[in-house]
């Protein structure tokens, strides 16, 4: 039986640590027999140190969503580093960001200009990243997987990012509306709270992770990135061949809970 990915190429954002769901969708695409090629913003020697810990090397592009030049020149960078025939499979989309007033149960009083640039990074970034690599994604279709935190809720202190989430949610359907002629699949997971580099710069993160972690049926760790990014490779992968639109909830059930 062949590797899940087997023969695929995937572009994969967000791999800045080794405990982020970006990394580990990475190191397992590498392991089920994908080619990986990362994206930077801004810290490129970090990723760079944190790339050599994967099975396989990688290459990397630098890529920041919010500067145009970037997006209009991504597809011809990624195909450089991929040589004749360039062509992705999937792409991985772990992007967010909010600032620090748009965060930490300021939402009455948080100025447009920071619910700006959430919405910008955390979900406009996941139809202007889709649309850059399209000439890539197109010659073979594939599928578009982005990371995602229960929008349905109004969690503690998520404010500006929670409605972020929510957009991201509505952008996804939307590509996957639009792409779905192109053979390109749309789909989302919807992870439980992770310990990470992006969850540090969350205040009263401790208060949201126990919130999503007590009702979680089948129990939550934390520290464990893996499930999510499990889910992240499946539907990478040609096991989810008429599924989009979707978003896969990977929480230990907690979505589904009422209390």
């Amino acid at each position: 039986m062949s590797a899940l990915l087997e023969g695929k190429t995937v572009l994969v954002t967000g791999v800045l640590t080794q405990q982020s769901i970006a990394f580990h969708a990475a190191r397992l695409a590498q392991q089920e027999g994908a080619r990986v090629v990362l994206t930077a913003f801004g810290r490129r020697s970090l990723v760079e140190l944190i790339a050599q810990r994967l099975p396989e090397p990688a290459a990397i592009v630098d890529l920041d969503v919010q500067n145009q030049d970037h997006l209009e020149t991504l597809a011809d960078r990624v195909a450089a580093q991929l040589g004749p025939d360039a062509a992705l499979d999937g792409v991985v989309h772990s992007i967010a960001f909010a600032p620090r007033d748009a965060l930490g149960g300021n939402f009455l009083h948080t100025g447009w200009d920071s619910v700006a640039t959430s919405l910008e990074v955390s979900a406009y970034s996941l139809k202007a990243l889709t649309v850059a690599v399209l000439p890539l994604l197109r010659r073979r279709g594939g599928a578009v997987v982005g990371l995602d935190f229960d929008a349905q809720q109004a969690w503690p202190h998520y404010d500006w990012m929670g409605v972020g989430k929510a957009a991201l949610e509505a952008t996804s359907r939307y590509l996957a509306r639009y792409l779905g002629g192109d053979g390109i699949r749309c789909n989302l997971v919807s992870a439980g709270p992770i310990r990470s580099t992006a969850a540090k710069s969350i205040p009263g993160f401790q208060e949201l992770a126990d919130a999503g972690t007590s009702r979680a049926v089948l129990g939550w760790d934390l520290e464990n990135p893996e499930p999510a990014a499990r889910a992240v490779v499946a539907l990478l992968s040609d096991w989810f061949p008429k599924t989009t639109g979707e978003i896969v909830h990977v929480d230990g059930g907690t979505h589904m809970v009422g209390a």
